[in-house]
């Protein structure tokens, strides 16, 4: 598998791209349960196979190679991408799996993006793995995918060049008191741990979709509330979590904070500081981080690199 810091990509595989739409590439036809419990019962479905299916219920969406890093984490051998290959292709034709790639104007995407089918729900259940998967949840369209796969890479990231790394959520659900609302930060939270003293990062994915500058305006509202009024063990954190945000590109962070800035949607509790998806494949993640500072001179905002020892390796 090719490093992260190998990869020359100069755009997003997780960017919107125009017109794109998501197209459906798993196995039509009928499964019967019957023939699964087959496959189990002479090893053709077997524990690797469940270990990925455990993942997908995890993150919703994912592209082998995520799947491949985490079950790399997780110290559990799998051989090579293309063997993993093989057995997702394997979950897909027992329709316990199913596959979608992104297509537009400017061709086929270069991945699959994996998630449960009905099937694959029914065996996580039997196994006492809880699953809150429902079929409506495949429709999803392509931005809110997208979302995910960013944040699912930047997780990794921190699992994998982090030292401090101490845990992850996929999809935390923050509570917004004053709105009585429950939202998720659409890029997940880690916990880092040093010394015994821990911090925590939500990650929101911030994309170019139809209207993204109103629906994060309205995202940044709720984080208003959020911080506004937040409490220890509040939505599950000791302490005020860091908010980080993750864009497309070096010219969405600038894009990003604007928004933020112009409709007056900051938030004083905190520092706002941003990202990048390509960001997360540097080799260490220390100086991943940007803020923008005002320049008292000019009076403008500049961006500025920032660097944090905690998150070396």
């Amino acid at each position: 598998m090719v490093k992260d810091n190998e990869i020359k990509a100069v755009v997003s595989p997780f960017a919107i791209r125009e017109g794109e739409i998501k197209v459906f590439d798993g196995k039509d036809g009928y499964v019967s349960m019957n023939q699964i419990i087959h496959k189990i019962n002479i090893g053709h479905i077997n524990d690797l196979h469940f270990k990925i299916l455990e993942l997908v219920n995890e993150f919703e969406f994912m592209t082998s190679r995520q799947i491949m890093q985490l079950l790399e984490w997780k110290g559990v051998e799998v051989g090579s991408q293309d063997k993993l290959n093989n057995k997702l292709e394997q979950l897909v034709k027992s329709k316990i799996l199913t596959r979608y790639y992104f297509s537009s104007e400017e061709g086929k995407g270069i991945y699959r993006i994996y998630c449960l089918e009905k099937m694959g729900k029914y065996l996580l259940n039997s196994r006492g793995v809880d699953s809150k998967w429902q079929p409506t949840d495949n429709t999803k369209p392509v931005p809110m995918i997208k979302k995910r796969l960013a944040g699912n890479q930047t997780i990794i990231a921190y699992l994998r060049k982090v030292k401090a790394f101490d845990s992850y959520v996929p999809k935390p659900a923050i509570n917004a008191k004053m709105a009585g609302k429950v939202f998720k930060a659409t890029g997940g939270s880690v916990k880092l741990t040093k010394n015994g003293k821990a911090i925590q990062f939500l990650f929101e994915v911030v994309r170019r979709e139809d209207d993204w500058e109103k629906k994060l305006v309205d995202k940044m509202k709720l984080y208003q509330d959020f911080y506004g009024n937040f409490v220890p063990a509040d939505s599950g954190f000791m302490s005020m979590p860091q908010l980080i945000f993750i864009c497309e590109d070096e010219k969405h962070m600038a894009e990003t904070f604007k928004t933020i800035v112009v409709n007056k949607v900051e938030i004083p509790q905190l520092k706002l500081y941003f990202s990048t998806d390509l960001r997360q494949n540097e080799e260490t993640l220390a100086k991943t981080l940007v803020e923008f500072k005002k320049d008292p001179e000019s009076n403008k905002y500049k961006l500025v690199d920032v660097e944090v020892k905690l998150l070396g390796i």
